[in-house]
């Protein structure tokens, strides 16, 4: 916990500033802002079982590097302290009090996971420490009302189920459902979700099973699904166990319509893992544009994406979809930091998170913008179903709001 002399400390310091003639601002700054600096922080599983989720931790230090040669924000340098955590909720937890009480950052930014940040949640939110662009699609991430330092950034888990459930009943009314889910928030998410898209015709759902990220693989859980007779289904799982389940239902014969969340579908740690050939006919949601995708090679956005990796990462980020989330979240971030000018406190960024007009971004989908306000935390609401063809997801059907 913040104890009260530490902030009696800091309006000390601010105090002592002002009658030093410094910059105004400063009194009402959060801790980690001077001058110079904006310091934030943020966990990432840069090891354990979900690590392929690491690019985007890299990519968020990446951009952040561009950004500062280019003169920072309002003079100001951005410093984003990135620790792993494992994707272990009791890490993040000491790895974020370490950011708040040991590196005084002003806010925490983009840390990965559904069981890491809710697990910091109560803390950040206790003593009013904005918990900004959380890297994962968590329904209860937009609960302005109960949580009003805690938001999103992707479309949620339920919205993109809801998605699936629509497309099913539109393509297959009579189909037999499975569904592999993992077993906590995120996972439970996308049961939610997909009920709520079939509707009265939620009995399609005939088997469902779920694994703990513990576990080494899914392969029984997949061998279960397929014994129900299922013909349709759902992989509602990170990176390693989604590869896992697109491999197995191949290797085990069994031909089910598949549907994958947004949040694996990164063709360098899934795809190609699981088999490019194997991966065929998996469909999922997108909101990004695909950096496989040979119809944006001239694309203004792309290019820009590409000239960053380019210079500040390596070949084979190009194509990971993790680095194209974090080149679209930090951008995120600038552009509130740039929205709070000089008024850098806790306050005020939080408020100005909460305050983005129509956002279009390089990387996200034409016609796509990200909105917030105090009663909207959830940025980004629009999808597009898109299937692997072998080499790219092949976005078909209209812009969805979800």
């Amino acid at each position: 916990m913040i104890s009260r002399r530490r902030f009696l400390q800091a309006g000390a310091v601010s105090a002592a500033a002002l009658a030093s003639g410094s910059r105004p601002a400063l009194a009402a700054n959060a801790p980690g802002i001077t001058d110079s600096e904006i310091k934030m922080g943020q966990t990432m599983p840069y090891s354990g079982p979900a690590s392929a989720y690491g690019v985007i931790g890299k990519a968020d230090v990446a951009y952040f590097k561009m950004i500062n040669e280019a003169g920072g924000i309002n003079g100001r340098k951005l410093n984003l302290i990135s620790l792993d955590d494992g994707y272990s909720p009791p890490k993040t937890v000491e790895q974020t009090r370490r950011l708040v009480e040991q590196e005084q950052v002003a806010f925490i930014f983009n840390s990965l996971g559904t069981p890491c940040n809710y697990a910091i949640r109560p803390y950040l939110t206790e003593n009013k420490i904005p918990q900004l662009f959380v890297a994962t699609g968590a329904a209860m991430w937009s609960d302005p009302k109960n949580f009003p330092w805690t938001i999103g950034w992707q479309p949620n888990y339920q919205t993109e189920a809801h998605i699936f459930g629509k497309a099913i009943l539109a393509t297959k009314p009579d189909a037999k459902i499975a569904v592999l889910y993992q077993n906590d928030a995120f996972g439970k998410d996308y049961l939610i979700g997909l009920k709520a898209g079939l509707g009265d015709k939620a009995g399609l759902i005939i088997k469902e099973a779920s694994y703990e990220v513990s576990e080494p693989t899914v392969d029984s859980q997949i061998v279960s699904l397929q014994d129900s007779g299922a013909d349709t289904l759902l992989i509602a799982a990170t990176p390693k166990f989604a590869a896992q389940a697109i491999r197995k239902t191949f290797d085990i014969g069994w031909t089910p319509v598949r549907y994958m969340t947004d949040v694996s579908q990164s063709i360098a740690t899934v795809m190609k893992p699981a088999g490019l050939e194997k991966s065929k006919g998996v469909i999922t949601a997108i909101y990004g544009k695909d950096p496989t995708d040979g119809r944006w090679k001239d694309d203004p956005g792309f290019k820009e994406y590409a000239a960053f990796i380019g210079k500040y990462m390596t070949p084979a980020d190009l194509t990971d979809s993790n680095a194209v989330y974090g080149f679209g979240v930090a951008a995120t971030m600038v552009q509130v930091l740039k929205q709070c000018g000089d008024d850098l406190s806790r306050e005020n960024i939080m408020k100005q998170a909460a305050n983005i007009k129509d956002l279009e971004l390089p990387m996200t989908l034409p016609g796509a913008k990200i909105n917030t306000s105090p009663d909207n935390f959830s940025p980004i609401r629009q999808m597009q179903l898109a299937t692997f063809n072998g080499e790219s997801w092949a976005a078909y059907g209209d812009l969805l709001q979800g």
